[in-house]
């Protein structure tokens, strides 16, 4: 078995660990606390996130990012997007430059509209040694070993097999993709999606509107994937279509919570304030919707989520914006039919 070494100490970092050491592979894994680091490795438990779970011996935790990388054969990156540069530039001193690394991050940067994948490649180098991985993938459900599946995308096939085989279990089943753009975007853009589906939520509607939002959803996640270059058919898999039912149906979802939160009359600093959980959405709201911007495409659901978490736009405004748009063809822009 390898030896891992699992970057944020989060849900998502805990659940993994939790698999992947329970199937023998050495895991060190990294918290920014010493503190959780210190009582993981005491109690067996991560004291923050997902403290049920029973970690094996088989996983070390560690607040030094050194400790953690030290002879590692892969690494797993499952940090809030938000901090993925910030922490691979502290990897960078200490990772070797073939050594392949699987971002598990869901997201776009802010400031330069990158994928994950692309940061690592900016901070890290070597863009063949890189992959994501995304799916309908719970924490909460990944860690008491239900049933799932996920996809690795990566530029190389060989590390993308080299991750299905890491991750793949008797419970977790794992495909591969070449497309990156769109495993990646698609993981992205699906967590907006989930905001206004939760938004739906709390206004009290029904199953005809949150199928609405989440079907025309999927087609806007579409239009931006096809006008990126993504594979259209990528979207209908696990890491588009599959992950979109599980973001903006579960009770797991923060995404959908906090639109929840909103659609009751709540706010995004409100949110914040009740939650130590990172709603990713409420982020890719607004990179989403520059990435469409840049490329010419009209993300009319993305654009109504940022304005009402961030211009303080109502709920029920936005809804009628979104219902009195111009009707056009269902298929437009997604790249199954001529546009």
């Amino acid at each position: 078995m390898s030896t891992v070494a699992v970057i944020g100490a989060g849900s998502w970092g805990t659940s993994v660990s939790w698999m992947l050491g329970e199937k023998g592979h050495r895991i060190q894994l990294w918290s920014r606390e010493h503190d959780v680091a210190e009582a993981i490795n005491t109690s067996r438990h991560n004291p923050i996130y997902m403290s049920a779970v029973v970690l094996p011996d088989t996983v070390r935790a560690t607040a030094d990012v050194a400790e953690a990388l030290d002879g590692a054969d892969a690494v797993v990156m499952v940090t809030p997007s938000i901090g993925v540069r910030a922490t691979a530039e502290s990897m960078r001193p200490h990772l070797g430059p073939d050594v392949p690394v699987v971002v598990l991050s869901k997201g776009v940067e802010s400031d330069t509209l990158m994928l994950m994948t692309e940061v690592l490649e900016d901070v890290l180098g070597n863009r063949s040694r890189l992959a994501g991985l995304s799916g309908p993938n719970h924490a909460e459900e990944v860690g008491r070993g239900i049933p799932s599946a996920t996809v690795v995308a990566a530029y190389v096939d060989r590390v993308g097999r080299l991750f299905q085989d890491i991750f793949s279990t008797s419970f977790f089943r794992v495909y591969t993709n070449a497309d990156v753009v769109g495993v990646e975007l698609a993981g992205a853009s699906k967590n907006v999606i989930a905001v206004a589906a939760g938004m739906s939520d709390g206004l009290g509607y029904g199953d005809n509107t949150k199928a609405t939002l989440m079907t025309r959803g999927l087609a806007e996640m579409s239009r931006l994937g096809h006008a990126m270059g993504a594979n259209p058919l990528t979207y209908m898999g696990l890491a588009g279509v599959g992950d979109l039912i599980a973001t903006c149906t579960s009770r797991n979802s923060r995404n959908r919570a906090l639109g929840e939160f909103v659609g009751r009359g709540g706010t995004l600093e409100g949110y914040r304030g009740t939650t130590e959980m990172v709603a990713e959405g409420a982020f890719a709201c607004i990179s989403i919707e520059e990435l469409g911007r840049r490329v010419g495409v009209e993300l009319p659901i993305t654009h109504e989520v940022r304005a009402i978490l961030y211009e303080s736009v109502p709920v029920t405004q936005a809804e009628g914006a979104l219902l009195g748009r111009e009707a056009r063809d269902e298929l437009h822009g997604i790249g199954l039919v001529d546009d």
